[in-house]
C-alpha cells in the first residue's frame, strides 16, 4: 500500500499523501502519523493539542516533516507488528528489502516519559539498500523559527519554548534549518533514530542499537499486555483489537482524557471549508469510548476517565450554555478559543487551518445522555461510584429536567441556529432514565417523582413531535420534515423498541434517502442548512450506528452485509477518518475515536446476533 519513496519534493510527484494512507504511533500523551512513504506528517510535542512540530499533512511546504526512505525505486507497504501500535513501513526495491520500525516508549520513569520519545528503527532485512534522510521540523505550526547545532550524531532543534533532539547511528549533515543523512544497510544491518524532548532536567542522550532493541520489545510487550485483557473472541477479533489500541492511542494517560482525534483541519471534503480541531475531550465521544471499552473488559481506561470527570468537569461551573461545557482540554480547561493559520495551506489545499474550536460554548443537550449513561454502565460493570459522584449525577439530571425544553446546536454541532433536535430531547430522556435505573439498583437517594414524571413528558413530546406523518418516519427536529442519521440511536438506547412499526418505517425511509452502499450521510446539507458552505462525505459512524439498528431489527443478514461493505472502506491498516467520499477515500480527522468505538459496538452486537 502506498506509493513510491521519491514521490514527495520531485517534479510532478504527489504533494500530499492521501489521509488514508498514514499509520500512527503514539504514547499517550501524544502520536504522529507516519505515511506509507516512510515520513511522519504530523507530529506534535509533548501532547496532543501542543502545537505541531512537524505538520506537512497541513502544508507540504511550510508543515515540516520526518523524511526516511530509500533512496532507490521502491514499493511500500505498512502493517502493525502484531497485537500491537508499533508501526513497520516495508521498502521492496530490486536490490533488498529493508523497514523502518516507527515506535514510541510507552511507561517507564518518568524522566523517560518526559523524554516523549520517538523512535525509528530502519532494518535492512534482505540485499542491500540505500536510505536517505530529512529532519525539517517547523515549530509552532510553522510560525516560529528554531535553530540547529549539530555535535557528531546529535543534532539540536531549539526554539524558547522546546528543544528536541535527534540522535542517530549515521552520519548526519545540517542543511539549513534541517539536518540530512543518506547510508546504505546490508541484510542484517540497522540504523536507529531517536527524536526526544529535551530540557528542564532531561538531557540528550544517544540511542544505540540495543537499546532501541531493549525498547522495541519493552513497547511491544506493554502494547500486548493490555491487550490481553480484551474479552472479545469473536469473528472480528482483528478489526475489534485494532479499534480498541486506537482508542487506547488517544487516551492521555496523565489525566485520562479522551480525544475525538488526534488531528486538526483535515477536511470533510476537499476544498471544503469543514476544517475542526478535534484534539480535545468531547464529553459525548469520550464517554462513548467508555462504553466500547467497558464491553471489552478494559476497565482501568474507563476508570481514568471518571477520575478526569470528577476532577474536571464540575455541575457548577455555571456556564450559559450548562453545567457541562461539550469539550475541554486534555487538562481539563475550559478555554478552548478558536482561531485561523492563515499561513498554511492546509491539506491539498483546503483552507481554513484551525486550532481550538468554539463549538466548546455551543448547548449541546445530548450530552448529558451521553456521560450519565456511561456513568450508569460504569457503576454496573466497573465500580460502584462513590457518594459525591452520585450527587454530581443528581444535580446534572435535575438540570436536565429544568432545561430539556429548549432548542440547541445539536450533536452535528451546526453553525446554523438551534433547533429542537429529536436526538438531544432523545439523550434527555438517557439522562434521566439512567439515573433511575441506578437509584433504583443500589436505592440511592433522588427525587424519583419528579425524574420519572419529566421522562414521560420527554417520551410523549418525542413520540408527537417528532414523528412526520407524511414522510413516515422520526425526523431531525421537531415539527420538520429533514432525515437525520442520528435517529438510529432510538432503539440503541431503548428508547423505542427495534420492531416497533414506527421505528421500522423510519428505518426503511433511512435506507432509502441516507444510505448509499452501506454507507450512511448524516443529513442532507441541503435541506437542512448547517451555516457552512459545501456538501461532505459519508459520515463512518452513523454506518455502524445503522449496522447496529439494522441487529436488533432483527434483519440480520442485511446488517452482516453492510458491516462486511463497511470494513472494505478502512485503509490498510483498518483505520477509520470521520468520513468517506462518494469515490471511498477517507475524509476528515484521523483517525476517529468515534468511528471505532461505533465498530467495535456494531461487532459486539452482530456477532451476539449470529451466536
Amino acid at each position: 500500500m502506498g506509493g513510491t519513496a521519491q514521490d514527495r519534493g520531485v517534479p510532478g510527484g504527489r504533494r500530499y499523501v492521501p489521509i488514508a494512507e498514514h499509520g500512527l504511533i503514539g504514547d499517550l500523551r501524544s502520536l504522529a502519523l507516519v505515511g506509507t512513504d516512510g515520513t511522519i506528517d504530523w507530529y506534535c510535542s509533548p501532547a496532543f493539542d501542543a502545537p505541531s512540530v512537524f505538520a506537512s499533512i497541513l502544508d507540504a511546504e511550510r508543515g515540516g516533516c520526518f523524511e526516511l526512505a530509500a533512496t532507490v525505486p521502491a514499493r511500500t507497504k505498512q502493517f502493525y507488528f502484531p497485537d500491537t501500535n508499533v508501526l513497520i513501513t516495508r521498502f521492496f526495491t530490486e536490490d533488498g528489502v529493508g523497514e523502518v520500525q516507527d515506535f514510541m516508549p510507552v511507561g517507564g520513569a518518568a524522566t523517560e516519559a518526559e523524554r516523549h520519545r520517538l523512535i525509528r528503527r530502519v532494518v535492512c532485512v534482505r540485499g542491500s539498500i540505500p536510505f536517505r534522510t530529512r529532519v525539517a521540523p517547523r515549530f509552532d505550526y510553522g510560525s516560529l523559527p528554531h535553530t540547529v547545532r549539530l555535535t557528531g550524531d546529535t543534532a539540536e532543534f531549539a526554539t524558547e519554548g522546546l528543544t528536541l533532539a535527534l540522535t542517530a547511528t549515521v552520519p548526519l549533515e545540517a542543511d539549513g534549518p534541517d539536518v540530512c543523512g543518506e547510508f546504505k544497510l546490508s541484510e542484517g544491518d540497522s540504523a536507529v533514530f531517536a527524536l526526544d524532548k529535551v530540557g528542564a532536567g532531561v538531557a540528550p542522550r544517544r540511542c544505540a542499537r540495543t537499546e532501541a532493541e531493549e525498547q522495541f520489545a519493552a513497547t511491544v510487550a506493554y502494547w500486548r499486555h493490555w491487550l490481553s485483557a480484551s474479552r472479545y473472541k469473536g469473528r472480528w477479533r482483528e478489526m475489534v483489537h485494532r479499534s480498541a489500541l486506537t482508542l487506547k492511542l488517544l487516551t492521555y494517560a496523565p489525566t485520562g482524557a479522551i480525544v475525538a482525534a488526534p488531528t486538526t483541519s483535515l477536511p470533510e471534503e476537499l476544498g471544503g471549508e469543514r476544517n475542526w480541531d478535534y484534539r480535545y475531550v468531547w464529553v459525548r465521544d469520550a464517554a462513548f469510548c467508555v462504553y466500547a471499552l467497558l464491553r471489552l473488559g478494559f476497565t482501568g481506561e474507563a476508570e481514568a476517565f471518571m477520575d478526569f470527570v470528577t476532577r474536571h468537569i464540575s455541575p457548577g461551573d455555571g456556564k450559559t450554555s450548562g453545567p457541562l461545557q461539550i469539550m475541554y482540554g486534555i487538562d481539563g480547561r475550559t478555554e478552548l478559543p478558536e482561531r485561523t493559520l492563515g499561513h498554511l495551506e492546509g491539506h491539498h489545499g483546503s483552507a481554513p487551518v484551525r486550532v481550538g474550536n468554539a463549538a466548546a460554548d455551543q448547548l449541546q443537550l445530548d450530552i448529558y445522555g451521553a456521560l450519565i449513561d456511561s456513568i450508569y454502565l460504569y457503576d454496573k460493570w466497573a465500580k460502584p461510584v462513590s457518594s459525591g459522584h452520585w450527587d454530581d449525577v443528581c444535580a446534572l439530571v435535575d438540570w436536565v429536567c429544568a432545561h430539556w425544553d429548549q432548542p440547541d446546536e445539536g450533536i452535528w454541532e451546526t453553525r446554523g441556529g438551534r433547533r429542537n433536535f429529536l436526538y438531544s430531547r432523545l439523550m434527555c430522556w438517557v439522562a434521566i432514565e439512567r439515573a433511575i435505573r441506578m437509584a433504583n439498583r443500589r436505592g440511592l437517594p433522588a427525587d424519583l417523582p419528579r425524574w420519572r414524571e419529566c421522562r414521560d413528558t420527554i417520551y410523549r413530546r418525542i413520540m408527537s413531535r417528532g414523528w412526520c406523518e407524511e414522510r413516515g418516519a422520526f425526523v431531525q427536529h421537531e415539527d420538520g420534515d429533514v432525515l437525520d442519521a442520528a435517529v438510529l440511536m432510538m432503539p440503541l438506547t431503548k428508547f423505542i423498541a427495534p420492531t416497533d412499526p414506527k421505528w421500522l418505517s423510519t428505518l426503511d425511509v433511512l435506507t432509502e434517502e441516507l444510505v448509499s452502499d452501506s454507507l450512511v450521510y448524516r443529513y442532507d446539507p441541503r435541506s437542512s442548512p448547517d451555516g457552512l458552505r459545501g456538501d461532505e462525505g459519508t459520515f463512518s459512524i452513523c454506518s455502524f450506528w445503522y449496522v447496529e439498528a439494522m441487529v436488533h431489527a432483527g434483519r440480520i443478514d442485511e446488517a452482516r452485509l453492510a458491516f462486511e461493505k463497511m470494513l472494505t472502506y478502512a485503509n490498510h491498516l483498518g483505520l477509520y477518518a470521520e468520513e468517506i467520499s462518494h469515490t471511498g477515500e477517507q475524509q476528515g480527522n484521523f483517525p476517529q475515536a468515534f468511528t471505532h468505538l461505533a465498530l467495535i459496538s456494531a461487532a459486539f452486537n452482530l456477532d451476539r446476533a449470529l451466536g
